[in-house]
């Protein structure tokens, strides 16, 4: 087990898993809240040509990759934001003629052959160099900064679209940002997942997150974590087994998301018995009233209730007004109540946390 450590190529290896099995998942969360799973995969394909044109003008194919599915993740983002009938046909266009443009530029390059292809497409441990470490390096750096740091306005824009524009945020910005992102994410995850495979990696961590997790900082949390274990599991067990390392970590990511499945029905069941027990939750309203009256309405308001000379309640406009909808509660002046907290609120509370 510890020789598998010593070769320099398995060092490289391992620390390359470690940053794709953060990097994937990282952005593989806003492309599943946005149900966009397969956009990976898109790019992947319109990634080949990046990595024909390294080969063709005897440059870094990673840097190639990286323009051309930064170019291609922009039109694929203005294609969907348009809502254009005829835009999936736009995309599918775009992919397959990345995949043929890519393929024909290998083969027109010195450099071309199965070998050499192949350990883009399928991913390889030993073909990651010191000097594709330092650019998987710099480039996750980036994806994870992104990621966490603008993780609040990430998720408004993936959650509703038309409420993060109201609120202020420059939503097409971050549509854009999010699209460059998932091409960088791919460009960084091709040497050792694969092109064929780097979608799997930014979503099968996510949705076994998802089967053990209620909020969305827990989901991502946990899907880094998923894809962390399984990037290492994998280049190890593609070490020691001669396997080609993109389909064992994704065997592995997919068993993972089988167990977590295996292990969320009784746990759901668990916490539908808890819920039962003690109740929904409640939060404590004081009723106002005046001081002469043995009884008051329950009213609820978005204006604050202020007393008059008398001590009776009222608001500037007049008495405060029943939430259209509602039915008042009888209690006495002064009395509290308890009323139940809007499931719908608590929850997305709880995911943008």
């Amino acid at each position: 087990m510890i020789e598998m450590f010593q070769p320099d190529f398995m060092q490289r290896a391992f620390l390359a898993a470690v940053l794709v099995g953060v990097t994937a998942p990282s952005i593989g969360i806003y492309l599943v809240q946005r149900r966009q799973a397969l956009m990976g995969d898109g790019i992947g394909h319109v990634a080949l040509t990046g990595v024909g044109l390294g080969f063709l003008f005897q440059a870094n194919p990673m840097w190639t990759a990286v323009l051309v599915c930064v170019l291609g993740a922009v039109v694929m983002e203005l294609v969907r934001a348009r809502g254009n009938q005829r835009g999936d046909i736009a995309l599918a266009m775009l992919f397959y003629g990345g995949m043929a443009g890519g393929k024909l530029l290998v083969s027109m390059s010195s450099q071309s052959g199965a070998g050499s292809l192949e350990s883009y497409l399928w991913g390889s441990i030993l073909f990651v160099s010191p000097g594709d470490l330092v650019v998987i390096g710099l480039l996750a750096a980036v994806v994870i900064a992104v990621t966490v740091g603008l993780r609040r306005q990430l998720f408004a824009v993936c959650q509703d679209e038309e409420f993060a524009r109201v609120t202020g945020l420059p939503v097409r910005v971050l549509n854009l940002l999010l699209a460059v992102m998932a091409a960088v994410t791919v460009t960084v995850a091709m040497r050792v997942v694969g092109l064929l495979l780097v979608s799997a990696l930014m979503v099968v961590p996510v949705a076994a997150a998802q089967q053990l997790t209620r909020s969305f900082a827990a989901t991502q949390a946990t899907a880094i974590g998923v894809g962390v274990v399984t990037a290492l599991l994998g280049v190890g067990t593609s070490y020691q087994v001669d396997l080609p390392s993109g389909p064992t970590i994704v065997f592995l990511a997919i068993l993972t998301f089988a167990l977590f499945s295996a292990i969320a029905a009784p746990l759901a069941r668990r916490r539908h018995r808890a819920s039962t027990e003690h109740g929904p939750a409640v939060c404590d309203v004081v009723l106002p009233g005046p001081a002469h009256a043995s009884t008051a309405t329950a009213t609820a308001t978005a204006t604050a209730t202020a007393e008059d000379s008398s001590g009776g309640p009222g608001t500037a406009g007049g008495p405060a007004a029943v939430l259209e909808g509602t039915e008042p509660v009888r209690a006495p002046a002064g009395a509290t109540i308890d009323a139940p907290l809007s499931g719908e609120s608590l929850s997305s509370r709880g995911l943008a946390q």
